[in-house]
């Protein structure tokens, strides 16, 4: 069994990248250099704001990244983002090891979804874009859980959907299930396993067998 389980937020935890990509398509259209969603999911999804606006826009203005965080809230903070088959496979896995977020978002999308799905209490921890210098692909937001937490990095079992998540996890020392949803299995070959969902039969398996 790991010493902690730890989940990535924006399309894992929440499957919300398709509403992210949305949200980043309407503000650069009205900002005057559209995206497609296939041009976000293929250069963008995973990364900080701050890297998004900067390979898009050249710049990383924080009113934007503000209005783009306003906007999400706005489609997400009921907690539909949130399968009931996540749920029941979070709350199956915070009876038996800590919890913890670790996602380059910022705290004040996280907790409301969390909210309003029922599971802030689940999670021991969330380590945010507010709390590290150095954002995914950097190790940094992994050995700052592993710290907090007061686990081996190496006992930590992380569930990761994009590139940037995965070589993050791996580099800090952690076991990583990638989940495909996001960008498909191919492009999520460097973790240990892939997974199509988030289920309690699959948290079974990997915290009981």
């Amino acid at each position: 069994m790991p010493d902690a389980v730890v989940f990535d937020f924006n399309g894992t935890l929440s499957d919300d990248e398709p509403l992210l990509a949305r949200v980043y398509q309407e503000q650069f259209a009205e900002l005057g250099r559209p995206i497609t969603a296939a041009e976000y999911f293929e250069q963008l999804a995973g990364h900080t704001d701050e890297e998004v606006y900067l390979r898009w826009f050249g710049r990383a203005d924080p009113a934007l990244i503000e209005d783009r965080i306003d906007r999400y809230n706005a489609l997400a903070s009921d907690g539909s983002t949130v399968d009931d088959e996540t749920r029941a496979a979070v709350r199956f896995a915070a009876e038996r090891v800590p919890l913890a977020i670790v996602s380059a978002s910022a705290r004040r999308e996280i907790e409301p979804v969390l909210g309003a799905a029922g599971l802030r209490d689940a999670f021991t921890l969330i380590v945010c874009h507010d709390d590290v210098a150095n954002g995914k692909p950097h190790p940094e937001c992994y050995l700052t859980a592993a710290q907090r937490l007061g686990v081996d990095p190496a006992g930590m079992l992380v569930f990761e959907d994009t590139e940037v998540g995965i070589a993050a996890a791996k580099s800090a020392g952690a076991r990583v299930v990638a989940l495909t949803r996001t960008l498909g299995p191919q492009r999520l070959a460097a973790a240990d396993e892939l997974v199509d969902r988030i289920d309690r039969p699959l948290l079974e398996r990997l915290l009981c067998s």
